[in-house]
């Protein structure tokens, strides 16, 4: 599994105009996608990460702070461009496959103790957020 993870301010998910989720910071913007592979060990490793990586002000962590996070599934994180002019998507896990793991990632960060808002999972989905630093990690298990 992959997250890309950005420090945040503030972050909002809307579908459809209506916002589904929002956050205000410190926080994290954690952008997931899952591929063949993965499992549920892989989620919850993936969660584990998130919540504990220091990359909050002061070397901190959503744990340290009880920072909220803003999950967001995008299949699109195993899109590959290396060839052509158009990106395939062959390595990024179907939606039945993928939409439990990151249900996973959700389920294992609230139980660690975080506030974790979301967007819709395979929705048209605008994203707006003030990335704080800037500051964007990948973060991979």
């Amino acid at each position: 599994m992959r997250a890309v993870l950005q420090r945040v301010s503030r972050a909002a998910v809307t579908v459809d105009g209506t916002t589904v989720g929002a956050i205000t910071g410190p926080g994290l913007l954690a952008l997931v996608g899952a591929t063949h592979g993965d499992t549920e060990a892989h989620a919850r490793r993936l969660a584990e990460k998130v919540w504990r990586l220091r990359v909050l002000d002061g070397e901190k962590s959503c744990a340290d702070l009880g920072a909220p996070l803003l999950v967001v599934s995008q299949f699109t994180l195993y899109g590959d461009a290396r060839k052509g002019r158009r990106p395939t998507w062959q390595a990024a896990a179907p939606g039945p496959v993928a939409e439990p793991l990151v249900d996973t990632v959700v389920a294992e960060l609230r139980a660690l103790g975080a506030h974790v808002e979301t967007g819709v999972f395979g929705a048209m989905m605008s994203v707006e957020l003030v990335n704080e630093g800037p500051f964007t990690v990948l973060v991979e298990v």
